[in-house]
């Protein structure tokens, strides 16, 4: 089985890298349009069997626990459409797009490949992307109510996006470095996310590998 894992930054998977050298990695750059250009190119110019997209990420509440790490089983781009008189109101509702035109079902991105790569032990999140960080907790609140969401990066939907479209199996694996809205860097936990999302990319890796050898 050929894999390729990706990150927005090269910290985020140098652990993963040390361990797994002889995987396939490509660095996208922070953000959803850049993810959405490099790795529609890689799934052009080679074929994979599996996407992994490892990250850190921030939690809307103390449900998520510093330095844990999630997968992410839907996800959606939080942040397009109009923010007008403090109100969030996105594509779809707007009528700019159809909430169930493929690949989006109801507005989300939806991971169907984690049953059938038997992740459902782990601890499974609904995330958001998003192209601003914002400290303000209105904001924030707004968005973690408006799509039920557990997390936010700034990449995972646009993974959803392009491997949904090329019909490769995929998952997003998170480690929980911040709580929203909190910019005091002291107390956050990015050291710790990153082993502990490099740490159960390595295992799925490993038991893929496996898998593919019975």
């Amino acid at each position: 089985m050929s894999i390729l894992v990706i990150a927005a930054t090269d910290m985020e998977i140098a652990l993963l890298r040390a361990n797994n050298p002889k995987e396939k990695y490509l660095i996208t750059g922070v953000g959803c349009a850049t993810t959405v250009y490099h790795l529609t190119k890689a799934l052009l110019l080679d074929k994979y069997s599996l996407v992994i997209q490892v990250g850190i990420a921030g939690a809307f509440n103390k449900n998520q626990l510093l330095g844990e790490t999630v997968i992410v089983e839907k996800d959606c781009f939080a942040d397009m459409g109009l923010f007008e008189k403090k109100i969030i109101t996105n594509l779809f509702e707007m009528g700019f797009a159809d909430a169930d035109s493929f690949p989006f079902k109801k507005g989300f991105l939806v991971n169907s490949y984690i049953d059938r790569l038997g992740l459902k032990e782990h601890k499974i999140v609904n995330g958001i992307s998003v192209n601003l960080i914002s400290d303000n907790e209105s904001y924030f609140q707004q968005l973690q109510s408006k799509y039920n969401a557990d997390i936010e990066s700034m990449e995972g939907a646009a993974l959803h996006y392009v491997c949904l479209h090329e019909q490769v199996p995929f998952i997003q694996i998170r480690g929980i470095s911040n709580y929203t809205g909190e910019r005091d860097k002291s107390k956050w936990k990015i050291k710790e996310a990153v082993e502990s999302s490099n740490f159960l990319a390595s295992d799925i890796i490993q038991a893929v590998q496996q898998k593919k050898q019975q």
